[in-house]
């Protein structure tokens, strides 16, 4: 008898923030996504110099959990929600655990993008949505095989999800999505005339 089975699959972590730790107030995180973007000189001068469209502290800022109480109570929850994603792996981190390494804002006006990328020298990235206003752009991962699928033809329009070249996640404020750092994303146009607020961050391995 014949068998088809999946090889080498690639894991989505999508999950409410809520479902593990202490609640986080979205109110107050939008709240100091904006104080903390607006005081942060440095790191809009950076997105002027570089052309990123909107405000990212990724280049200029790392010690949001020291800014702001509500970064600080962020990152646990992010610690339990990480654990989880980790047990789902199945990776085995020989007595040593994955540790924050980065954590950064980002604030998305009408028209603005973030190209397709991955995140080297870390295990797990993901974000969280803090603003995500009626058109406001998704997330869109690519298939990790493209670069060796050479002359294979395309995916007929209604592939199954798990066979398709890119995927589409457009979650829900409050939410977190998990992936592993080898994973090319990126953020497609915002479409909405309001700003699309995300906090992303990376994981690596600790001592």
């Amino acid at each position: 008898m014949s068998q088809i089975e999946s090889l080498f699959v690639t894991r989505l972590y999508h999950a409410a923030l809520s479902e593990l730790g202490k609640p986080i107030d979205p109110e107050e995180l939008e709240a100091s996504c904006w104080a903390i973007a607006e005081e942060d000189e440095a790191g809009q001068d950076w997105c002027e110099e570089n052309g990123y469209p909107g405000y990212t502290s990724y280049a200029s800022l790392d010690d949001l959990t020291w800014r702001s109480p509500v970064f600080k109570d962020l990152r646990k929850v992010l610690n339990k929600h990480v654990k989880a994603f980790c047990r789902d792996l199945e990776f085995n981190l020989d007595g040593r655990k994955l540790v924050l390494e980065d954590l950064w804002i980002n604030i998305l006006p009408e028209g603005g993008y973030h190209s397709a990328h991955i995140h080297p020298h870390s295990v797990i990235s993901g974000t969280t949505y803090v603003a995500m206003p009626e058109g406001a752009s998704p997330l869109r991962f690519e298939d990790p095989r493209h670069a060796s699928m050479m002359a294979a033809p395309p995916r007929t329009k209604h592939a199954r999800r798990e066979m398709q070249s890119f995927i589409y996640a457009k979650p829900q404020v409050g939410d977190v999505l998990l992936w592993e750092s080898w994973l090319r994303h990126e953020v497609l146009m915002n479409q909405s005339e309001e700003e699309r607020i995300s906090v992303s961050f990376n994981y690596k391995w600790g001592d």
